[in-house]
C-alpha cells in the first residue's frame, strides 16, 4: 500500500501541482478524480507514487482562500495567507477599481492588506499616485513607498513585514511585481518586462502562482500572475459589507437592521457619506459590487 504523507502546495499548473513534503522533497502531484480544488498554500495529504510523483488525496481545512470570480469563471490566488501585498506603481497608471476590489476581497477573507507604491523614482505622477492612495491611508492601511530597483530600500521596508508570515504578492501587470520579487528573493529570477508606454499597460510576466521561501527568514512569499480584473461574485452580501470597514461604526445608526446602505431612509452610512466621512468612490464601488452580485443571480 502506498504511503500517505503531508505536504504544502507550492505551485499550481491547471490540472496538476507541485507539493513540498515535510521532508523537503518536491513531488509532482495530480488530484484524485476530476475535481481540481487545491490552491497554492494549501496543506494536503499526498499518496506517494514512484520516486517523484504523488496523488493529492485530501485538502486540510483552510484558514482562508483568496480568489476572484465572475459569472464565467473562478481563479484562485492562494490559501492560508496572513497578509497580501497589493503592488501599485506611479507608472503605468494603476486602476482604482481593481485596487478597491482587491482590498475588499482581502478584508472579506480576514486577510491584512498592505499597499506597496512602487517606482517612486519616477517623479512625474508621484504626487498624484499618493493622492489617489490617501483614502486607503485614512482607513489605516499600511502604505509603503519603494523603488523595486533599490534592493536595500526593499529590504529595509518590506522584509520585516514578511517574517513568520505567508504573504501573497498581488497586483496588475507592469506594476513591477516581478522586480520586487527578485529584490526580496534573488534566486527566484522572475522574468521582468518593460511596460508599453504607448498603451500605458503591461503584459503578463508571471504565468503561474508559486510559493517561495524567503532566505534567512521563516516567512513565505506567494507570487501570482498579474490581474486585469477582480470579480467578487462569490462574496455574500455580508462579505461585501465586511470589505468596507469604514461602514462599521456608521451602520449602527441605520434605522433598519437589514439596511443595504443604498437608498433606505435614516441610513447611518448614507448620512456619513453626505457628511463627507465616507469616500464617495468607495461607496460607488460598494454599489457596483452589489449590482454585480444581483446580476450574477439572474
Amino acid at each position: 500500500m502506498s504511503q500517505t504523507v503531508r505536504g504544502r502546495v507550492v505551485s499550481a499548473h491547471g490540472s496538476h501541482f507541485y507539493v513540498e513534503l515535510e521532508s523537503g522533497q518536491i513531488r509532482h502531484c495530480f488530484p484524485k478524480g476530476r475535481r481540481n480544488e487545491a490552491a497554492v498554500g494549501d496543506w494536503v495529504s499526498v499518496q506517494l507514487q514512484g520516486d517523484q510523483e504523488g496523488q493529492l488525496v485530501a485538502i486540510e481545512p483552510r484558514r482562508n482562500l483568496l480568489y476572484r470570480s465572475d459569472e464565467w469563471r473562478t481563479k484562485q490566488f492562494a490559501a492560508n495567507v496572513d497578509q497580501v501585498l497589493l503592488v501599485v506603481a506611479v507608472k503605468p497608471t494603476f486602476a482604482d477599481d481593481l485596487l478597491g476590489r482587491a482590498l475588499a476581497g482581502a478584508w472579506a477573507a480576514d486577510v491584512e492588506p498592505v499597499i506597496v507604491l512602487n517606482k517612486i523614482d519616477i517623479h512625474d505622477g508621484l504626487d498624484q499616485a499618493r493622492e489617489r492612495l490617501k483614502p486607503y491611508k485614512d482607513l489605516g492601511v499600511t502604505i509603503l513607498e519603494v523603488s523595486a530597483l533599490d534592493s536595500s530600500t526593499v529590504e529595509q521596508q518590506i522584509r520585516p513585514l514578511l517574517t513568520h508570515k505567508t504573504t501573497l504578492l498581488l497586483g496588475q501587470s507592469a506594476m513591477g511585481k516581478s522586480t520586487l520579487l527578485n529584490a526580496l528573493i534573488p534566486a527566484a529570477q522572475a522574468n521582468t518586462q518593460e511596460h508599453s508606454v504607448a498603451l500605458d499597460a503591461g503584459k503578463h510576466t508571471t504565468t503561474t502562482t508559486k510559493l517561495y521561501h524567503l532566505p534567512e527568514s521563516s516567512g513565505d512569499l506567494i507570487d501570482s500572475p498579474g490581474v486585469q480584473a477582480f470579480g467578487l461574485a462569490h462574496l455574500s452580501l455580508e462579505d461585501i459589507e465586511r470589505g468596507f470597514p469604514e461602514f462599521a461604526r456608521h451602520k449602527e445608526h441605520c434605522r433598519f437592521y437589514n439596511c443595504t446602505h443604498r437608498r433606505e431612509p435614516n441610513c447611518g452610512v448614507l448620512d456619513a457619506l453626505a457628511r463627507g466621512e465616507i469616500d464617495p468612490r468607495r461607496h460607488a464601488l460598494y454599489e457596483r459590487l452589489l449590482e454585480e452580485k444581483a446580476s450574477a443571480k439572474t
